[in-house]
């Protein structure tokens, strides 16, 4: 009972202290939420989706540490301190979007962001590598399982695509703005990727320095992950010899090329059927697959194909769920009617998760403009809410979900704008770091200098 009232006095404490520091230098400007509005343009619903669906990581941050909430609910038994690292990074790149858009300040963003990098310079990390949840009060470790209890490489790598993009995009000369450069540049130099790749020809997901290397998860086979590579390609004080691990791990697996059709559609690499539609989004929020292309694939010909699958097969809609058709697609991650599940053709629950579709406009602009008119249109009353729509719904079993996930929110705002701008893309693609590692790993795009 004592820890308990000295846990909730620290929480109080600095909840008080985080709402008096931004009392004393800014005030955050609020986005207030809209209902549906009728006979939008394109344009216009767009912008309205983009702008509800960021008030996730603005108005519904954790109020003390600022980052991304994991989920807009409690459920699994992990309270309702856990801010995710690399929805972070997704929350990151959309405040990105609203500064440009004029929805959010951007002293207040430079302000938030500060806030937040100065933060995980204090939180837990290992060799370098943050958790895959902390607690967004304390900046202490919460494990995502009982040996998952250390670093997670693919989430620190989420959160740096994120931060990497920052570090380009506040590229003012104020006081702030250089240090915020300057902090994003610390904590990036201290990934140590030579330690994550367990002196093998891989890179491993996760080390804990209660469990090791027991988690003994290889990052390999075409998954959401291509970004980790890059990433560890890209490190210049703890280097890997990239091309090694990149050909010997990444690419070597039964999972990794594929080259069948599905649909008429072929598909060059991964699961039959493409998998979950987060493998083309999550690593492709910063990285261009415009012109994308090395000995393996094509990445714009593998991410249009694999979302071109994904909606032929709800299209065919072989189980006959409820719902599903050219207005209604989209099989990825998310919470559903029994918990939690990775959604897609092979694994199909009659689950609508609206990311997919959205976070799809890149390669599927009619497709995903049908789905979200639809979504906004059609479903808006069971659909639509305060952080824009929720996360998933099954028509079948007449089941629409209540919560609000990070890594679900914060592509669809990314992928949009990357649609609409290529704003994400193109400061990515533009950092330094990013064109040396494509560089070492044998990369072709329209965006790598020749010099």
């Amino acid at each position: 009972m004592k820890k308990l009232i000295l846990l909730t006095l620290l929480l109080s404490t600095a909840y008080h202290c985080f709402a008096q520091s931004k009392k004393n230098t800014v005030k955050y400007t609020a986005i207030k939420p809209v209902g549906v509005i009728k006979n939008l343009s394109d344009s216009a619903l767009l912008d309205v989706v983009q702008r509800q669906t960021f008030r996730y990581f603005w108005d519904f941050a954790h109020p003390v540490s600022g980052m991304a909430l994991e989920r807009s609910n409690e459920a699994f038994d992990y309270g309702g301190e856990v801010v995710t690292t690399g929805g972070t990074g997704f929350g990151i790149m959309a405040m990105i979007v609203a500064v440009d858009r004029k929805w959010i300040p951007r002293e207040q963003a430079v302000d938030r962001m500060l806030h937040m990098v100065k933060f995980l310079s204090k939180a837990d990390a290992y060799h370098g590598v943050f958790p895959h949840w902390l607690n967004g009060a304390t900046g202490k470790i919460i494990p995502f399982g009982r040996k998952d209890d250390g670093g997670d490489l693919v989430e620190t790598s989420f959160l740096f695509q994120g931060l990497l993009t920052a570090k380009q995009y506040y590229n003012g000369t104020s006081q702030k703005e250089e240090e915020l450069r300057n902090r994003i540049g610390w904590l990036w130099s201290e990934i140590e990727w030579d330690w994550y790749t367990h002196e093998r020809d891989n890179l491993y997901w996760h080390w804990s320095p209660n469990n090791g290397w027991a988690m003994n998860f290889p990052i390999r086979g075409f998954n959401e992950c291509l970004i980790t590579y890059v990433l560890a390609a890209s490190a210049e004080r703890y280097p890997v010899d990239a091309a090694r691990i990149y050909n010997r791990g990444w690419a070597q697996s039964d999972f990794f090329k594929n080259g069948k059709s599905f649909y008429g559609i072929k598909l060059p690499l991964g699961f039959d059927y493409g998998g979950p539609l987060f493998f083309s989004h999550y690593s492709f929020l910063g990285l261009n697959p415009q012109g994308l292309k090395d000995q393996y694939a094509d990445y714009w010909e593998q991410n249009v194909n694999h979302t071109r699958i994904n909606y032929a097969y709800c299209v065919d809609n072989p189980k006959k769920f409820k719902g599903y058709g050219e207005n209604c697609w989209g099989l990825t991650a998310s919470d559903n009617h029994e918990g939690y599940n990775a959604h897609s053709p092979t694994n199909d629950l009659g689950v609508i998760t609206p990311t997919a579709a959205l976070s799809a406009f890149p390669y599927t602009p009619k497709e995903s403009m049908k789905a979200l008119r639809h979504f906004y249109y059609g479903l808006g009353d069971k659909i639509w809410g305060e952080y824009g729509f929720v996360d998933a719904f099954n028509e079948s079993k007449n089941w629409y979900a209540k919560s609000y996930l990070a890594i679900d929110q914060g592509p669809i705002v990314v992928m949009i704008e990357n649609h609409r701008s290529g704003l994400l893309w193109n400061l990515f693609m533009r950092a330094p770091e990013i064109q040396g590692g494509l560089k070492k790993l044998g990369f072709e795009s329209p965006a790598i200098k020749s010099n």
